[in-house]
């Protein structure tokens, strides 16, 4: 058992710190939101003030803050984790960010000594606390055998994709290409029933066991049904995850015409308001509908 450090106790982060807890090891926790380190060593870890302090104290540094910005602040920042790391330290990036942006990130951190995992996460926050989520990660040997464990105590997939920087952020874009464009065609669908008339709870039961389903449409029309637009994972993540995946086709002029699609979406919903509303909230922009009330 060993000092980890954990960065980021968002709806995936502190999922994952209490996974990490309960497999035993001492957890070090820090947060840029008053009181969330707090709340989650009251139960067992240490709070840190600075990503400094969690870097002087732990050998790997688990990051899970919401993008490449933040992770550029986290590391490098007046108070960041890379010069605090002692030499072969690891570093892991969960976030969703440019694969370009994480190659980088392997770089210069590889010229201080430490070492850095490609690391990003899929599943939500139920899987993360459950440690039953997903990590797409690739990185050098040497980063992988100094997480040996870890990895597994905080995911039930662990999927290894190549043996340097980037294809752990290429995989995890496409997959929020997937996820995009699900939700957007759910909400569509959602949207077009209320417009017809059909009960939406019928709705839900019938594609929920028919072939049209998804896991999107099953999980976030949950939400439209209750009401409950709380954001586990917000409209705006969507409009810069799409971003990200159309950037990076955009590099090889390769077309996406569904996935602009779905980013224009969430980009209408964003500026109408939505912006900090969980994902589902993107049904909000189609006209003419009355949806479901929380009462119902």
């Amino acid at each position: 058992m060993s000092n980890i450090g954990v960065i980021g106790l968002g709806a995936m982060g502190s999922g994952m710190a209490k996974s990490l807890r309960r497999a035993g090891h001492t957890v070090h926790v820090c947060d840029a939101r008053p009181g969330a380190a707090e709340a989650f060593a009251r139960e067992g870890g240490v709070v840190c003030a600075s990503p400094a302090e969690v870097g002087r104290a732990c050998a790997v540094v688990v990051s899970v803050v919401v993008n490449a910005q933040q992770t550029e602040t986290v590391l490098f920042g007046a108070e960041g984790a890379a010069t605090a790391m002692a030499a072969g330290s690891l570093f892991v990036m969960c976030s969703t960010v440019d694969p370009n942006v994480s190659i980088a990130f392997e770089g210069r951190l590889e010229a201080l000594g430490l070492h850095y995992l490609d690391a990003p996460i899929s599943g939500g926050a139920a899987k993360a606390a459950s440690g039953e989520m997903t990590m797409m990660t690739s990185g050098k040997p040497a980063a992988y055998a100094c997480c040996e464990g870890l990895l597994e105590a905080m995911a039930a997939k662990v999927y290894r994709l190549g043996d340097t920087a980037g294809n752990g952020s290429k995989v995890k874009i496409i997959n929020q290409l997937l996820a995009g464009v699900h939700i957007a065609a759910a909400a569509e669908a959602m949207a077009l029933g209320l417009r017809e008339g059909v009960n939406a709870a019928a709705l839900y039961e019938v594609i929920t066991n028919s072939a049209g389903n998804s896991w999107m449409f099953e999980n976030r029309m949950a939400h439209v049904l209750k009401a409950d637009y709380t954001p586990l994972s917000a409209v705006d993540i969507f409009v810069k995850d799409l971003g990200l995946v159309l950037d990076t086709a955009r590099a090889s002029k390769f077309p996406l015409p569904l996935a602009s699609t779905a980013h224009q979406m969430f980009m209408q919903a964003s500026t109408a308001g939505y912006a900090k509303e969980d994902d589902a909230a993107v049904i909000k922009i189609f006209p003419g509908i009355e949806l479901p009330k929380a009462d119902q």
